[in-house]
């Protein structure tokens, strides 16, 4: 016996509650970012979108969540870092033996947040306000040891992890997208030699398969840190357009990256947790220029559990009637 509901039970691995609420209250932030190398020159720039820190609530019921929002004026002070723009469509699905996770990630707006002085040649924050990042994807995986090892309970905080467990992962992935800036081009024109085209848009594509493990390690029964780590082997193409209406095209094969870590406080109860979920997608070379994008997702989590009186069960028996239906736990 792997699993158990209601009362504890020393010998399963992780408890469920198919009945209770999870209500959380939390703090997140999510963002794509995009890294630009040019080979020949040495030149490594990261743009950074200013996305904002959102306070929130949501609740899971039966493994179906509702989170709502808002990045409010007092939590995201100016900081010179220009205006963004964006719709960010990160979801992260755990059903009980698989992994799955979606991205439409839609940006405009972007500071450079790392470059070296020689590279830059300016003083403070230089901003690229019409600079635009899409990344449409989807990684799906699955959880080979699901009766003993709970994404749920890290990252939903509907389940409890009461002992140390591991998961091998394996699935698929495929990304498309683009990074452009029409009006002024990636690279700063301080760091424009004489005569070199500037890079106006990079377009790519890629698919293959991906291999992973995640682990879980519970002290004292309540907390836990859980970690997981996954690569994809992508083959694909990026094409580079300079503002000399140039393009280039080059089909290849990329390593992807894809990180997860929680750790916190978890009982039948309460739950308090950090979590953070991290993409990186890395595109073919293309003409000595390097480009990756990178999605990332922090959340703080302070949750509780509770029994739904009946006047608030009765709007949520649909969901428990096409939970039976399907067949689903």
């Amino acid at each position: 016996m792997a699993r158990a509901q209601g009362n504890l039970d020393s010998t399963v691995y992780y408890q469920e509650f198919p009945d209770q609420l999870t209500g959380r209250y939390y703090f997140s932030r999510k963002y794509t970012g995009m890294r630009f190398q040019d080979k020949s020159s040495g030149l490594n720039l990261l743009f950074m979108p200013n996305s904002t820190l959102n306070m929130g609530v949501g609740a899971t019921y039966s493994n179906l969540t509702l989170n709502l929002a808002y990045g409010f004026g007092f939590l995201n002070p100016d900081r010179g870092r220009g205006e963004t723009n964006y719709l960010d469509l990160q979801a992260h699905v755990y059903p009980k033996k698989w992994v799955i996770d979606f991205f439409g990630q839609f940006y405009r707006g972007y500071y450079i947040h790392q470059g070296k002085p020689e590279d830059l040649d300016m003083a403070g924050t230089y901003l690229n306000p019409d600079m635009r990042v899409r990344k449409i994807g989807t990684s799906v995986q699955y959880l080979f040891n699901h009766e003993k090892f709970s994404y749920r309970a890290a990252f939903l905080q509907n389940e409890w992890q009461k002992k140390s467990a591991g998961s091998l992962l394996a699935g698929f992935e495929i990304y498309g997208g683009e990074g452009k800036d029409e009006e002024g081009g990636f690279i700063p024109s301080s760091s424009l030699v004489e005569g070199q085209a500037n890079v106006e848009s990079v377009r790519f594509f890629e698919f293959g398969p991906n291999l992973g493990y995640a682990y879980t390690l519970v002290i004292m029964k309540h907390f836990f840190i859980t970690v997981s780590a996954s690569s994809n082997l992508s083959v694909g193409f990026s094409e580079v357009r300079d503002d000399s209406q140039n393009t280039r095209t080059q089909w290849g094969v990329s390593p992807n990256y894809f990180l997860r870590g929680f750790a916190g406080y978890n009982s039948d109860r309460w739950s308090v947790n950090a979590n953070y979920v991290y993409n990186q997608v890395n595109f073919p070379d293309a003409s000595g220029y390097r480009t990756s994008m990178m999605t990332g997702n922090y959340r703080l989590n302070f949750v509780y559990r509770f029994t739904p009186g009946s006047g608030l069960k009765k709007y949520l028996r649909p969901i428990d009637n096409i939970k039976n239906k399907l067949g689903l736990r």
